[in-house]
């Protein structure tokens, strides 16, 4: 699936590709949802599916990632909301292991994330992912998400990239179909991005389970 000798940037989603989307899946499915039923004095049931359908109104824009918006929109503090479940953030089985091997090579990685600057911080104060990249780049800063039409050509004017030397590993179809349609060659998606649930099927895009099935081999590696 991936021929690292073609390869010079790597691309890289967080949650859900080097993250396990549980975090994220809990946080805005259960936690927030009696949070604000607790806050507001609602009843669970009614809070959550009100929840669910103001999150499904924006879902796809950059609003559904902005812990701004919702901060405003919801009466809460979000941030803090995910502090209290911060435990609950966990890399991926072989993630570091496949980031340090590409940071040991000649190839620029990149963390291409559509997470608010708020959710950034949090997550990468928890996990020190951080020092494995060569650029950090929030979706926020162009005000446009990555499935967005536009998002490539100006991550590619702060970030220049050959598409057919580049990878994007994201678990997000729309994204990788944006990506495709700019002409980004290698694309890779996720079989189980959230770890508490199942393995997904019928997927357009070439899977991974694991990053330990496309590990670079160690004599690719300029060390």
């Amino acid at each position: 699936m991936v021929d690292w000798n073609d390869i010079e940037t790597v691309l890289l989603d967080m949650d859900g590709t080097l993250l396990d989307l549980h975090f994220d899946n809990f946080f805005w499915l259960e936690h927030l949802p009696r949070r604000y039923a607790e806050i507001f004095d609602r009843k669970q049931e009614e809070a959550r599916l009100e929840l669910l359908e103001r999150f499904r109104n924006e879902q796809g824009n950059l609003n559904w990632y902005c812990v701004d918006y919702w901060s405003r929109e919801l009466g809460l503090d979000v941030r803090a909301m995910k502090e209290e479940m911060r435990h609950l953030i966990a890399v991926r089985p072989h993630v570091e292991d496949f980031l340090a091997r590409l940071h040991a090579s000649r190839r620029r990685v990149l963390l291409v994330t559509n997470a608010h600057h708020k959710s950034l911080s949090l997550k990468l104060e928890q996990t020190g992912l951080e020092r494995w990249f060569d650029g950090i780049i929030c979706s926020h800063d162009f005000n446009l998400a990555k499935e967005q039409p536009g998002f490539w050509a100006a991550l590619a004017s702060v970030e220049p990239f050959a598409r057919e030397h580049t990878l994007l590993i994201d678990d997000n179809h729309a994204v990788l179909q944006s990506a495709h349609e700019y002409g980004i060659r290698y694309l890779l998606t996720l079989l189980q991005p959230d770890s508490r649930r199942e393995a997904r099927a019928g997927l357009y895009f070439p899977a991974i389970l694991h990053f330990d099935e496309i590990m670079p081999e160690l004599e690719d590696l300029d060390v």
